[in-house]
């Protein structure tokens, strides 16, 4: 499902430092750890977190490092995660010294180099869950990641609870596949979501929020006080734009 926080009005706003990528993923991390508790009664083994790469994986073994609460498989999809954070933190602000130019490089080429861990060895494959993983839990997934989700559910099938955390679908414009949008979108059930109606010109002040198994609510956010319901909507389909209106 699906989780977004709102802060308070646009004066508090103004006054605060602004969203950066280290908040998300922390917020994000924080978030797996309630789920990874949440789940602890089938054991450690039989549960995976999963990261988009190696270095947001390994934030959370440092964290968790330790703590009995979170016993669990920390696993990262992307295991470049440092070597493409590092490339980028070095080139930074170098301008174009340093710059060398790209090679081009087919679709072979660039499929094997996906594939291929920090020592630059490609004999480990594909990411994969652990056997006996009775819970995956993807965290933040964006749509090159969910590519490999596709396929580890395809590959567990019914065997394996597989929860998407901030994934936020709605904002995938279109899927590799028709088989990949009939997953996420038919197959998956949003257990909680609360964000604003997008594009806010249509709906200003508007948001929609689900908890399962309840009914989609329509809100708008009044100057003063709490958001108040103007819609409910039953059957587990969201509010399309043009109910939104």
């Amino acid at each position: 499902g699906n989780l977004v926080s709102l802060t308070g009005d646009d004066d508090q706003q103004q006054n605060q430092e602004g969203l950066t990528m280290e908040k998300l993923d922390t917020s994000n991390r924080e978030l797996a750890r309630l789920f990874v508790e949440m789940f602890q009664p089938l054991g450690g083994t039989h549960i995976s977190a999963i990261f988009n790469d190696e270095l947001l994986a390994d934030q959370a073994r440092q964290r968790w490092s330790g703590d009995l609460s979170v016993e669990c498989n920390i696993q990262a999809i992307d295991r470049k995660g440092y070597k493409k954070r590092n490339k980028i933190l070095k080139t930074k602000g170098m301008g174009n010294k340093g710059k060398k130019k790209k090679k081009v490089k087919g679709f072979a080429a660039k499929m094997a180099e996906e594939m291929e861990d920090d020592d630059g060895s490609s004999s480990s494959g594909p990411f994969a869950l652990p056997k006996d993983t009775e819970v995956a839990i993807f965290v933040a997934p964006g749509p090159k990641e969910l590519i490999a989700v596709e396929r580890i559910c395809n590959e567990v099938g019914m065997g394996t609870c597989v929860i998407l955390l901030n994934a936020r679908l709605s904002l995938v414009e279109k899927y590799a596949t028709e088989e990949a949008r009939a997953l996420f979108e038919d197959s998956f059930e949003t257990v909680w979501s609360l964000g604003a109606v997008m594009p806010q010109e249509d709906a200003p002040g508007c948001l929609m929020h689900r908890a399962y198994p309840g009914s989609w609510v329509l809100a708008r956010k009044p100057k003063v006080g709490p958001p108040k319901t103007i819609a409910i909507k039953e059957g587990g389909k969201k509010f399309s734009g043009e109910e939104c209106r």
